[in-house]
């Protein structure tokens, strides 16, 4: 039988030895927001509760000391009866515990920074011949809780941590409410009737959504090849990784994300979309916003002449890109960034 206890605890601690490893990535500013969180899942506080400031303190100082003796211990193999199983081989781990009912997942994610997960499952199921897990209630996490991550060709979508970033986005709109598109989402939701009600519906319609943009990650992963993963790695903890990042979401996202939303007819959805659209990817594609608003504006073609021509477009970036690094290896950061920064006039001209 399973000792769920035992493989909780196994779990955790190499979730504790990668954030030992790097937390030190984040911005102060980040830092505290995601330690706070963490915080409310560890004590498992309800989302709206309060948090005694005094008390979130000292589990930061507890776990600082604790990430410093375990700065560089080595990740440790998971053992299931009788047979210790490397850590990262998340497809043996889940021959064993798919079965009873839980998940697990273990990859890299941002900065190359290594995720381990451990999770009730709820489902799973195949889409364009990917397999897709999704789970619920979480028993093991790191610092950072991707809501959904596609690994070695499997989908991992975590409710719980989607549900809690979904409130966050709310909380945020809450104290500032000049994002247009997440005040449409909010409002398309009825967050102002029932807001337990409307998250509960938001992350049931969101768990698609972010289905949606891992399917597009597994088709984009099949145009790009076995490349693109090794280039990420060589230029890892650089502007240029975030760059090729955004870069390959916004492929996913005209390969699949943006074509599902339409053909879903669930404006919510869109207007959460757009709400998230920031960072990297509106710098790279500020057009996409523009599409958005002549949608809202009554256009309703707008965004499937974006989906259109995106598709062609960011392939022929991604593969541009790659040529370059194929040609020139590590020395090819400076080279992209440019090339992503300054797009050719007649790329931006293609998306109107």
């Amino acid at each position: 039988m399973l000792n769920l206890g035992y493989l909780t605890a196994a779990v955790q601690r190499n979730c504790h030895i990668s954030d030992a490893q790097y937390a030190g990535d984040y911005t102060l500013c980040v830092f505290l927001l995601k330690m706070r969180e963490f915080f409310r899942w560890e004590h498992q506080i309800p989302l709206h509760g309060p948090l005694a400031r005094e008390e979130v303190g000292r589990w930061m100082q507890e776990r600082e000391q604790m990430w410093e003796e375990l700065d560089t211990s080595p990740f440790e193999p998971i053992t299931l009866g009788d047979v210790s199983i490397d850590p990262f081989d998340a497809a043996a781990i889940n021959r064993e515990v798919l079965p009873l009912g839980y998940v697990y997942s273990a990859g890299y994610g941002r900065f190359n920074k290594p995720h381990f997960f451990l999770g009730a499952l709820v489902r799973q199921e195949q889409r364009d011949g990917v397999a897709v897990l999704v789970s619920s209630c979480e028993y093991a996490r790191d610092l950072v809780a991707p809501p959904a991550m596609m690994l070695n060709g499997v989908i991992y979508l975590r409710q719980e941590s989607l549900r809690r970033f979904l409130w966050e986005r709310f909380e945020e709109w809450r104290w500032n409410r000049q994002n247009e598109a997440m005040t449409a989402a909010v409002a398309g939701y009825g967050f102002e009737n029932d807001v337990e009600a409307a998250l509960d519906h938001m992350t049931a319609v969101e768990t698609e959504s972010a289905i949606l943009h891992e399917v597009g990650e597994a088709q984009a992963e099949r145009l790009l090849g076995t490349a693109w993963p090794e280039m990420l790695a060589s230029l890892a903890r650089s502007k240029t990784e975030i760059q090729l990042r955004a870069v390959r979401d916004i492929l996913a996202d005209c390969l699949s994300t943006l074509p599902g939303l339409l053909e879903r007819d669930q404006p919510s959805a869109v207007h959460f979309y757009f709400a998230n659209f920031g960072g990297m990817r509106r710098h790279l594609y500020p057009e996409a916003m523009d599409a958005y608003r002549r949608w809202v504006t009554g256009d309703r073609h707008a965004l499937t002449r974006l989906v259109q021509s995106g598709r062609d477009r960011w392939l022929e970036t991604a593969q541009t890109v790659l040529d370059l690094y194929r040609q020139h290896g590590v020395e090819s950061g400076p080279m992209i960034e440019h090339l992503l920064d300054h797009p050719p006039t007649c790329q931006i001209l293609a998306t109107h």
